[in-house]
């Protein structure tokens, strides 16, 4: 007898269900299940992903959502048709939009409508009779769409149960279905949901009591075990339900908005006029005949596939970010696009690369294009509210991001469930840190943190953790991926509140939407972007007027001096630019690229150095692979290049070659590249390629199963290198300004940016309450650090203290307090920092003046106390330096490690500058401040900046030598190393033998290194 499971939850019900939406499908098809029904409670977060499954298997999905009315019953209701899933989506949306983020309440009232279009089971209480009064009103509310849901166990009660179920069904008219309750796809997912359990519920495993599994048959059971338990009526009602279910996802028809286009046009034609007003601004002497033909190409497709809407809103923000003076850029495929160069969403101009606009739109997938841009990160809030007032939160919505479990979370809420102690925990959470923070957790990590990984607990913590990881823990939103729908959002999906105040979100993320083919316009935040225009604003220029191919650019490129340079400021990208020596924009598109992991795992990146210096020859087996990869010196470094490549080396179609793209995202995650390798050998064999070259070639495909970044992408970012580099080499003073204004961003903390600022010739004046503004400023051709360094100190009250000002100096600490209405703890955090220098001669007499300033009395002005100057002895330079870290991040006065040189010295330690003088190979002993931790992807050492007073030094600690002293490696602020010096290409790094703590020489000095980001 068929069996369709109509009551089913997956771990997209948070901490309750115990298995994936796949797994649930995969279990449903190998059991023979007609049908299996999604109930997520009052969600259909995980839905889409059980319907890419089911599709896979070929079972059928019934889409519905487990509710529990507030005072009422409990309910699952599926959807029949596309009105019914409308109706679940807007009841869902109700009952989410009530109350806060991850909760939700619905009443009896709110069901008055009836869901004509869904069915009902009515989920009774297992101990009791079901409650009359809630019987009647289900029963006239799905009058011949209700049933009475008979959950049957193997505990000896169901007999009882099944009687009761019975005479309640016969008294009120409704028919009894079967139904498992179902929570997890095997029995033994039953600790894991009982984990869940205890973290849901805040007490340990002990304290669970019936709040845990009583037995372990809510899993999907085999068809014989149903037949024994159920009645043959039962098991048929879930059949004659399925029947009536005939929804599917597939059915979801997105409508672009179009909001935009003016009443008396059509949103092609009012596109094409937008882009032929935008082209005579780019090129006012007439566009190149090559993008003419281009912008033709883009716009009859687009008009083929009905996008002209979607390009029409993008076009709108970026509209609106341009009249408000928000810097902004697109990037991603949709710098592929003429169209979108001539509408003003990016600045990559098509006339200077070779883009693939296949890899943007493609007829063959049938897809929404997919464009992000990037806004000021200080100033995206305003763009974002722009959207939620144009469309309505009836209509705008961000994506959602799943929050799931990692190691330190997993061993932080299973080892409180396990009735660990909070010190043991943390020391547990410390084993995971670091290089750790992704993959399985190790027995070895708990020995090391001092427990016995062969004891019992112990045993039982390991491998609930791992059971756990990878788990939802709840819905995030998205970055800034907005869904913006024609009608109402809440008819294609349900939406929620978000916990920040303002935005609202959908149930669904990025992969989901994708999956659906509904519209996501990423909204970005960048750093840089609010740096840059920053500083355009000092410098009165705009982005198109810095002028290209500047040769003392690429000259300060190549000399690696790129701190505070958006993308190639990281050791890594400082490593490769002396090696890769950038002397055009290409080459920089190239540098941003080839330092991720698709390049790295593929073995593309010491061959194009290689051919790049003249070490090794550049090959083409053909003409036409010459053609896609000349650039690159017959490396294919980007994903426009690995998908031009099938097309011409193994005659894939361009919608073939896109899948494969797709492929090598999920490749190393569940497979599915035998196909595709079998295909492309075989197309390449038939073109006359060798096996060995078509070999190489799916290897190197294989390598973006990683991460591969698209030339587009690139290109984008290229840009915006360029730029950022440009203003840092003809105006250091201006760069270092806008970069510190900023903060936070990027990453070298105040303290590094000042330094590197002063190295350039900049002079740097310290933050004063007489001469600061909030923001850094220019003095000249100095810079004046702002207030905004001051630790402590309130942005308002710094403000205050501008806008008082400007009647005149301030000259007295009483006379600042009163005039700027500042208070005791902002004059304090002024004092420690040394910025009422200008009032009085030093620290200690600051301080003192602001204990003699009393706060106001209602009915007097704040007054001082008249006192003798006393005589405090002035602060010593250890002191001082000391000061200025704890209230500034920096000081202008020494570096730290120059107090402690001697000291130093005295363990034998040199000075960076000493090491750059030392010869290659040999071993040093060095010290110095630990700037930045960082260990990419999977790589195989973890990767140390220090300072020390004459410079940086770049450590390469080996795996097993990280793992040896990992707690030193994780935790030294001050860190002694015995190295060897090893240098190539003009780059010099230590191959760390040893490591040493000597954090405790710091004393009360406060420095904080930007760690593994």
């Amino acid at each position: 007898m068929a069996y369709a499971e109509l009551h089913c939850i997956s771990n997209y019900s948070f901490l309750r269900g115990a298995s994936r939406p796949e797994e649930l499908v995969r279990r449903a098809q190998e059991l023979g299940y007609s049908a299996l029904a999604i109930t997520d409670e009052c969600s259909l977060a995980g839905v889409v992903r059980a319907h890419e499954q089911a599709k896979n298997t070929g079972l059928k999905l019934i889409v519905g959502t487990e509710l529990y009315l507030d005072g009422g019953p409990h309910l699952v209701l599926l959807a029949t048709n596309r009105r019914g899933y409308v109706q679940l989506c807007r009841l869902i949306t109700r009952g989410r939009r009530k109350v806060a983020k991850g909760r939700y309440e619905l009443h009896r009232e709110d069901l008055q409508g009836g869901m004509p279009d869904c069915l009902a089971l009515f989920i009774p209480p297992r101990d009791q009779m079901p409650d009359k009064d809630q019987l009647q009103w289900f029963q006239r509310l799905f009058p011949d769409r209700g049933w009475l849901a008979a959950n049957l166990l193997r505990d000896g009660l169901d007999g009882p149960h099944l009687q009761r179920l019975q005479a309640a069904a016969k008294k009120h008219g409704l028919p009894l279905v079967a139904t498992g309750r179902v929570c997890m796809h095997l029995p033994a997912r039953r600790p894991l949901r009982d984990l869940l359990s205890a973290i849901r519920h805040h007490c340990t495993l002990a304290q669970l009591g019936s709040r845990a599994l009583f037995n372990g048959e809510r899993h999907l059971r085999a068809q014989n075990d149903l037949q024994a338990l159920y009645p043959a009526s039962l098991l048929q009602q879930t059949v004659e339900i399925t029947r009536r279910c005939r929804f599917s996802l597939d059915e979801l028809s997105y409508e672009y908005p179009d909001d935009v286009t003016p009443q008396d046009m059509q949103p092609q034609a009012y596109l094409r006029q937008l882009v032929e007003k935008g082209k005579k601004e780019r090129w006012p002497e007439g566009c190149p005949h090559r993008v003419q033909a281009q912008i033709e190409h883009e716009l009859q497709l687009i008009d083929e596939l009905d996008y002209a809407a979607y390009f029409l809103t993008v076009w709108d923000i970026v509209a609106f970010a341009r009249k408000e003076k928000i810097l902004c850029q697109g990037r991603g495929s949709a710098a592929n696009s003429a169209v979108c160069y001539c509408l003003g969403i990016t600045e990559v101009d098509p006339a200077r690369m070779n883009l693939l606009f296949e890899r943007f739109i493609s007829r063959e997938r049938g897809e929404p294009p997919d464009i992000d841009v990037d806004f000021e990160h200080e100033r995206r809030e305003e763009v974002i509210q722009y959207i939620y007032r144009k469309y309505g939160r009836e209509r705008a919505a961000l994506a959602a991001t799943v929050i799931t479990y990692r190691p330190k979370s997993a061993l932080r809420d299973t080892g409180k469930a396990l009735g660990l102690s909070l010190q043991q925990i943390e020391q547990l959470v410390q084993a995971a840190s670091g290089w750790r923070s992704r993959g399985e957790v190790q027995g070895e990590w708990l020995r090391e943190a001092g427990f016995d990984p062969d004891n019992p607990r112990m045993r039982q913590l390991l491998w609930l953790s791992n059971e756990l990881l990878g788990f939802p823990r709840h819905l995030s939103q998205h970055v800034g991926g907005f869904v913006i729908s024609r009608g109402g959002l809440d008819e294609l999906v349900p939406v929620e509140n978000a916990a920040m105040s303002g935005r609202t979100i959908i149930q669904w993320d990025k992969d989901d939407l994708e999956a659906l083919g509904l519209l996501k316009v990423d909204v970005l935040a960048l750093g840089m972007l609010s740096a840059i225009r920053r500083a355009l604003a000092v410098l009165n220029m705009r982005l198109q007027d810095i002028p290209p191919e500047d040769p003392q650019v690429y000259a300060m490129l190549c000399k690696a001096d790129t701190v505070g340079v958006f993308q190639v400021e990281s050791r890594a990208q400082m490593s490769m630019l002396p090696r890769l020596r950038p002397e055009n924009f290409y080459d920089l598109v190239v540098e941003v690229a080839i330092m991720r992991p698709g390049p790295i795992q593929g073995d593309m990146v010491h061959p194009y150095l290689r051919r790049r210096q003249g070490l090794e020859l550049v090959d083409y087996p053909s003409d036409d692979v010459k053609a896609v990869l000349e650039r690159t010196l017959g490396v294919p470094i980007f994903q426009e290049q690995v998908i031009k490549l099938t097309m011409v080396a193994a005659g894939f179609t361009p919608g073939e070659a896109d899948q494969i793209r797709r492929s090598m995202a999920a490749w190393k995650r569940r497979g599915g590249m035998d196909v595709w390798e079998r295909k492309l050998m075989a197309g390449m064999r038939e073109r006359g390629y060798s096996g060995e070259y078509a070999r190489r070639i799916f290897r190197q495909i294989q390598g973006f199963g990683d991460y591969g970044f698209p030339e587009s992408h690139a290109a984008s970012f290229a840009l915006l290198v360029y730029v950022s580099a440009w203003i840092k080499c003809h105006y250091p003073v201006v760069f270092a300004m806008a970069v510190l204004n900023s903060q936070p961003m990027g990453f070298y903390a105040p303290a590094q940016l000042v330094r590197d600022a002063r190295e350039h010739g900049v002079e740097v004046l310290p933050a004063e309450v007489n001469a600061s503004d909030w923001d850094c400023t220019l003095e000249g051709r100095a810079l004046r650090l702002g207030l905004r360094l001051v630790k402590g100190l309130s942005e308002q009250a710094a403000r205050r203290l501008v806008l008082a000002r400007q009647v005149g100096a301030f000259e007295s600490v009483q006379q600042l307090a009163a005039r700027a209405g500042l208070n005791r703890g902002d004059l304090k955090a002024l004092a420690a920092a040394d910025a009422l220098h200008s009032l009085e001669q030093n620290r200690h007499l600051a301080n003192w003046s602001v204990a003699a300033v009393e706060s106001p009395l209602p009915l007097l002005k704040q007054t001082c106390v008249k006192e003798v100057q006393p005589g405090l002895p002035s602060p010593g330079v250890a002191e001082e330096v000391l000061a200025d870290y704890a209230h500034l991040g920096l000081s202008l006065r020494r570096h730290p490690l120059s107090l402690l040189r001697k000291t130093l010295g005295e363990l034998r330690f040199i000075p960076a500058e000493e090491v750059n003088r030392r010869q290659a190979g040999l071993m040093v002993r060095t010290a110095g401040l630990v700037l930045m931790r960082q260990r990419p992807g999977k790589g195989n050492a973890v990767f140390i900046t220090l300072e020390d007073e004459t410079g940086v030094l770049n450590l390469i600690i080996w795996r097993h030598l990280a793992e040896q002293q990992r707690r030193i490696v994780l935790s030294a602020r001050l860190l002694g190393v015995w190295a060897e010096i090893q240098r190539a290409d003009g780059v010099q790094h230590l191959i760390v033998r040893r490591l040493y703590d000597y954090t405790h020489l710091l004393g009360e000095l406060q420095v904080h290194s930007r760690d593994f980001h």
